[in-house]
């Protein structure tokens, strides 16, 4: 029995990491990855985005595409390929032969190649990338990090991400600090409207604008580069909350122009979920206290908002099989993939009387995410009708001004998934017509 653990260890020593030559994506997917990227090198991405031979090897690497239900909440939580999935598991039965040995001593160390690599894909420096487990607790960091007087204001709107909303919230009521929230009707198809709104709302106090890169209810992606350039003009900090822009849109977060990023892992990147990634301009790092507690808190040094204790080291090394799954299709084409796959539902089902949608088709303005609405009917309604007789997953919205279905595809959502979609709305949109 003991001989038997020996070459169970041997073994998963034995198999690569992530980044490595025998990784399991490039021991399971490389090669048919290679034949189906030559076949369309020669494309654009947007051209490559309606190629269904191409996205069918990608679909193949999902388990999800074998799903009972067809999965169009992708905005929530996205499912990893199963090369992630069998690294994690991997991992797991390695650190499960010695916890505080595995854990603390072999995969602890993998952390910084796996930081290396989300900050060549962020386009940034790995020293400042911290790797967390959601963009809430990297946004929160931020949040709770800066030191702020009685007084001092802060710009969001009242569509944020509600975790975001009431961590403001909470250091506005113990602090005294004025968090404002502008409300905006989308969709917008028109950047600098958005702008003028941010900067109206700027007065001398004004310390921090907070903005999402994309508005998780109805995709709506706000004008973040142009509001950090307005905001640098009167000397104000921008955090962004790039929880559904990172791994979809193809973007370098210094681009941005912003100071502060946080998004989460397990959306479309489709890392493990429980994932996250923060960024910090380097020279800003210090200034910001961590979360949880650090014995160097005025450290410049990214490391200090790691400080989580115990935690699952197996999710984390699984982010790096991620990473090479979207490397291998391109930042590009899967941004266009899934704008498309929107667009392919979305433009068909506006045919169906009474049906609305809460989102632009526009690409400088969506990719993903869309809502959609039917006359008569709450969100609760539409969803659990999609869900119950349709077996379609997606998730209903009812926040502020906001009333709608959302929808959201991936890579591994296939055409007839979205024909079934089609189909479903337009027999609940007429059947309510009839009742």
């Amino acid at each position: 029995m003991a001989h038997n653990r020996r070459d169970f260890v041997k073994k998963m020593a034995a198999a690569g990491s992530a980044f490595s030559l025998n990784s399991l994506f490039n021991v399971t997917h490389a090669a048919d990855f290679a034949v189906a990227n030559q076949r369309v090198q020669h494309l654009s991405p947007l051209e490559v985005a309606t190629d269904e031979t191409y996205w069918s090897t990608i679909q193949q690497g999902y388990t999800a595409s074998s799903s009972s239900i067809i999965i169009l909440n992708n905005g929530g939580v996205s499912p990893s390929p199963l090369v992630v999935q069998q690294a994690v598991e991997r991992y797991n039965q390695m650190v499960n032969q010695g916890p505080s040995y595995y854990m603390w001593r072999i995969l602890d160390q993998g952390r910084e190649p796996v930081r290396e690599k989300l900050a060549l894909l962020a386009g940034t420096l790995p020293d400042e990338i911290a790797i967390n487990r959601n963009a809430t607790e990297a946004l929160n960091t931020v949040i709770y990090g800066l030191d702020l007087a009685k007084g001092d204001e802060v710009i969001g709107t009242l569509q944020d991400y509600p975790n975001i909303i009431q961590a403001w919230r909470q250091r506005a009521q113990r602090e005294g600090i004025v968090y404002k929230q502008l409300s905006f009707n989308f969709p917008i198809e028109d950047d600098e409207q958005i702008v003028r709104e941010y900067e109206k709302a700027i007065t001398p106090r004004t310390k921090i604008i907070h903005v999402t890169h994309v508005i998780n209810w109805v995709g709506q992606i706000m004008p973040v580069q142009k509001i950090c350039q307005m905001a640098k003009k009167h000397g104000i900090e921008v955090v962004v909350d790039g929880a559904h822009s990172f791994g979809l849109l193809d973007f370098k977060i210094p681009d941005l122009g912003c100071d502060y990023f946080g998004t989460s892992l397990h959306k479309f990147l489709s890392a493990p979920v429980g994932t996250g990634m923060l960024w910090i301009k380097k020279e800003k790092i210090a200034k910001i206290w961590p979360l949880l507690c650090n014995s160097q808190p005025k450290s410049d040094d990214i490391r200090k908002f790691e400080t989580l204790g115990t935690r699952s080291f197996p999710i984390e090394q699984g982010i790096g099989e991620a990473i090479n799954f979207h490397n291998a299709i391109g930042g590009k084409r899967k941004e266009e993939r899934v704008r498309f796959l929107k667009n392919y539902w979305a433009e068909k089902v506006l045919k169906f009387p009474g049906v609305k949608l809460s989102t632009s088709l526009k690409s400088q303005f969506s990719c993903g995410i869309c809502g959609v609405s039917i006359d008569g009917m709450t969100p609760g309604e539409v969803e659990g009708k999609l869900m119950a007789k349709y077996k379609i997953n997606t998730s209903p919205t009812v926040w502020e001004n906001i009333s709608c279905v959302r929808v959201t595809p991936h890579v591994y959502t296939t055409r007839a998934e979205l024909d079934k979609l089609v189909k479903a709305i337009g027999e609940i949109a007429a059947d309510k017509k009839k009742s």
